[in-house]
């Protein structure tokens, strides 16, 4: 009979444990009682913007949430939805050495426009921007793709910090 007691108590943890379902996040996001995701197309209205950056920034983004959360991608206007441009994209010369610039910042700002749909008072407008500084005696082209991606992932990450983690 000893063992009978062990084990309907260990099966009654076991089933109450199995039962029980915890939200747990390695990103520190807090989706509440959100459910729905949708990100609309970040459309390019900066003229020196290439014409892919906005599809890269849009679809980064969506995948950041897929990852990071538990909330369900849809196409239509989700529980949270997020829809903005690009703003901003520039270089221009920082540091001057022997009367030419020695160092270049590129910068890519974004404006977003969150809803949270369930807590309308979470919602914001914001602009986002991040920039890298590489050597002039660079060619841009030789080093945009590297300084993009690093730029974007930044940004995206400022923008699920906003919209999820609340800081």
């Amino acid at each position: 009979m000893k063992y009978s007691i062990q084990t309907a108590l260990l099966v009654f943890l076991t089933l109450l444990a199995t039962s029980c379902k915890v939200k747990y996040s390695f990103s520190g996001a807090n989706t509440g009682v959100l459910e729905t995701v949708s990100v609309d197309f970040f459309q390019n209205r900066s003229a020196l913007a290439p014409p892919a950056l906005g599809r890269g920034i849009t679809e980064s983004y969506r995948d950041l949430c897929e990852r990071q959360t538990n909330l369900t991608l849809i196409t239509g206007p989700g529980d949270a939805h997020f829809e903005g441009e690009i703003a901003v994209y520039s270089t221009r010369p920082m540091a001057i050495s022997a009367e030419q610039a020695s160092l270049t910042r590129f910068t890519i700002g974004v404006k977003v426009s969150y809803t949270n749909n369930l807590d309308p008072d979470l919602s914001f407008d914001e602009t986002f921007s991040q920039y890298r500084d590489y050597e002039s005696s660079l060619q841009f082209e030789s080093v945009r793709s590297e300084l993009t991606d690093a730029i974007i992932e930044e940004i995206n990450e400022d923008i699920f910090n906003r919209a999820f983690v609340n800081w």
